[in-house]
């Protein structure tokens, strides 16, 4: 079943008969779909804004929708000083959108092909060299009453490249220490497995054994990371935790939890991992999202050229 909060994106877009069809669609994607429910909310979120623009174009149905009036709306979001990388998000949603109205009957013809969004330089991600990384998991004090979370937190991040909804949403039951291995739900709800480390074991060990059975209540579930009101630890108080102690140890001001994640990736392979263990461990559908990391480790391109090259 859709959230509240999808919910409440879907009650915005009713103002249009045109919304209705859209509305539709986001169904589609909670139930059919099975889409991470933050990717519908920006979906909704992008769809809302093209909506409005529709609304003051004076196009209120599905079928009155032209490549050209799409196109007027694309320049729009470019003239207001939009990111490409949002625009390029809004023609994702866009061209989705049109498809499905296209299979259902709703729209005559398919004219996703015609719309032309920004094509974007491929970023490499940020991250973090290995003495920052450790200085970084070294942040927490342990005078501090949530030293033993915050610690577990910061290992569990970099010992298995979670992203923050993930470490959110893990239970207790998804943490095997004897063995060492996590269960986590990733993006469309597809199930993975993830080796934790030694480190990481040894630290949420250490916060489930001294200060989980002091945050737990009955509201509390079998949520692993709690707050000190006992409630489940959201992936926004993950972020900011993450905020704080990079801050903390001195780390520039654009590490996130997501940095982590890509120290995870790229470390894993500078000692060694093949390219596909580490797909599988982030939880990528499409192995070409995993191989931007080969891009990041210069030094280790630069040895395999030397190691297996004629002419070095």
């Amino acid at each position: 079943m859709p959230s509240t909060q999808t919910q409440s994106v879907n009650e915005k877009l009713l103002t249009l008969p045109l919304g209705r069809a859209v509305k539709s669609f986001l169904d589609y994607l909670t139930v059919e779909a099975g889409l991470a429910e933050n990717t519908i909310l920006g979906y909704g979120r992008d769809l809302k804004g093209f909506l409005e623009f529709c609304k003051s174009e004076n196009i209120s149905r599905i079928e009155h929708l032209k490549p050209t009036l799409i196109q007027n709306y694309l320049q729009t979001l470019a003239k207001s000083s939009k990111a490409e990388s949002s625009m390029k998000r809004c023609v994702v949603a866009i061209r989705m959108f049109l498809r499905f109205a296209k299979l259902t009957g709703r729209l005559e013809n398919d004219f996703t092909e015609l719309l032309e969004g920004p094509k974007l330089w491929q970023r490499l991600p940020t991250i973090a060299n290995k003495q920052q990384v450790i200085d970084l998991l070294n942040a927490p004090c342990p005078e501090e009453p949530f030293y033993l979370r915050d610690k577990a937190i910061l290992e569990l991040l970099y010992a298995t490249g979670l992203r923050a909804a993930e470490l959110a949403g893990l239970k207790t039951s998804d943490l095997n220490l004897e063995i060492g291995y996590l269960r986590c739900l990733g993006k469309g709800r597809r199930e993975r497995v993830v080796p934790v480390g030694r480190a990481a074991i040894a630290a949420s060990a250490d916060y489930l054994k001294n200060l989980r059975p002091k945050l737990a209540k009955s509201e509390s579930c079998d949520f692993l990371l709690l707050s000190r009101t006992g409630f489940p630890l959201g992936r926004i108080e993950i972020w900011r935790l993450v905020k704080k102690y990079a801050a903390r140890a001195g780390m520039p001001g654009k590490l996130t939890v997501h940095t982590l994640r890509h120290c995870f990736a790229t470390h894993l392979l500078t000692g060694g991992a093949d390219l596909r263990s580490v797909q599988e461990m982030l939880g990528h559908v499409d192995i070409a999202t995993t191989q931007i990391y080969t891009h990041v480790d210069q030094e280790r391109l630069r040895s395999i050229h030397k190691k297996f090259h004629p002419r070095p």
